[in-house]
């Protein structure tokens, strides 16, 4: 399968604000957006005026590298998204938000939606019950998202992070569960994200 495997502190930089995508280290003095708060590379502090379709991608990656999701996986979840009723932008962002790996990191078991992935891949949790390994799958309201038995001693959840949960999950930190009590509104996606350019580019 592939993934991205360069330094995470680059694609912040090249959109020029925090994406979150190492944990705790995001919120301290060695957050890469603060210590060089322009674009990597050689002709990273160069200025650039984009076109409006250079607009419209940065808008697209700027989405699709805060939650992890490659390319091919974006492209399929946007095809989903415009076949369902409401406004395709927010349905899309819906969307994302449902997916496993980023439900677990909103839930607070995992630092970062990277790290939830992992923990997703290494067969951690459980859905409904059932053994849950694939990191892309939707979740649905009423869902119940558990820390299997065997792991809740591993020192992975042994400090559970204090993040504020969204109103759409309800999550018991001392089982270790989480549920999905509503499906996400556009008001709890906290990226800054202006949705409609993504579906100008997809639609030419």
């Amino acid at each position: 399968m592939a993934r991205y495997k360069d330094a995470s502190c680059k694609l912040c930089r090249r959109e020029g604000e925090k994406l979150f995508l190492k944990g705790q280290r995001c919120y301290t003095a060695k957050c890469a957006i603060a210590r060089r708060s322009f674009a990597p590379g050689q002709h990273g502090q160069g200025r650039k005026k984009l076109s409006e379709y250079g607009v419209q991608l940065r808008e697209k990656q700027k989405t699709r590298r805060f939650y992890g999701v490659l390319e091919g996986q974006f492209r399929k979840t946007y095809a989903k998204a415009d076949k369902m009723k409401g406004k395709t932008g927010e349905n899309l962002l819906q969307l994302i938000e449902l997916r496993m790996d980023n439900v677990i990191y909103r839930m607070g078991f995992a630092d970062s939606r990277a790290q939830a992935r992992q923990l997703v891949n290494h067969g951690h949790f459980t859905v409904n019950g059932r053994r849950a390994d694939i990191p892309s799958m939707y979740l649905g309201m009423g869902d119940v998202v558990a820390v299997k038995d065997k792991s809740k001693s591993s020192s992975k959840f042994q400090d559970l992070s204090e993040r504020v949960v969204p109103k759409w999950l309800s999550v018991n930190t001392e089982n270790m569960t989480g549920t999905v009590v509503a499906l996400p509104a556009r008001e709890d996606v906290d990226l800054d994200v202006k949705e409609h350019l993504i579906v100008e580019l997809y639609s030419k």
